[in-house]
């Protein structure tokens, strides 16, 4: 009961605080940049045409170095290739031989057909590595960036090179 209490007095005064701090915002201040109550219009900046480049300045520099590395594609075999290779290989084996030949090629037939199923399921996917290209740009203002790109097109090192955001472009 008395929990009940301080909880609905709690969140009455908090309510309270909040209705009292909004009533001191003086209306008039957020206005003062959309409607001209007394103020004189803005001063035009510059009279030079702007040109936009999205919101980001150009860099120049030449390129420095451009090296390979692998990354792995993240895709990797579910395992439904494997166990479909395996339950093919163990019907496959137990077509061959009688008794205990007929028990060792069944064995042998799912094993086999397991990583054969697991290979075809990864080549499949696209599993396995992509090269990536790593370009380093030494700036003019003395800066050093590097880009990872899938392919360096027709850049080699000491070109000339621009960089707006994290694009590069030849010079």
């Amino acid at each position: 009961m008395a929990s009940t209490f301080i909880r609905s007095a709690a969140v009455v005064a908090a309510v309270a605080a909040t209705l009292g701090l909004t009533a001191c915002v003086d209306p008039y201040y957020y206005n003062r940049g959309y409607d001209n109550r007394g103020y004189p219009p803005p001063a035009p900046v510059s009279q030079a045409p702007v040109y936009d480049n999205g919101g980001a300045y150009a860099e120049y520099g030449r390129v420095a170095n451009i090296e390979t590395f692998s990354t792995e594609n993240g895709r990797r075999p579910s395992g439904a290739g494997a166990i479909i290779g395996a339950v093919l290989g163990a019907v496959v084996g137990n077509q061959i031989g009688h008794g205990g030949g007929r028990a060792l090629a069944t064995g042998v037939g799912a094993v086999g057909g397991a990583v054969a199923g697991n290979q075809i399921e990864g080549n499949q996917r696209g599993g396995g590595y992509t090269t990536t290209y790593r370009i380093s740009v030494q700036l003019d203002n003395g800066g050093y960036r590097a880009f990872d790109v899938p392919s360096p097109g027709d850049l080699r090192q000491g070109d000339r090179v621009r960089v707006v955001g994290n694009q590069l472009q030849r010079v």
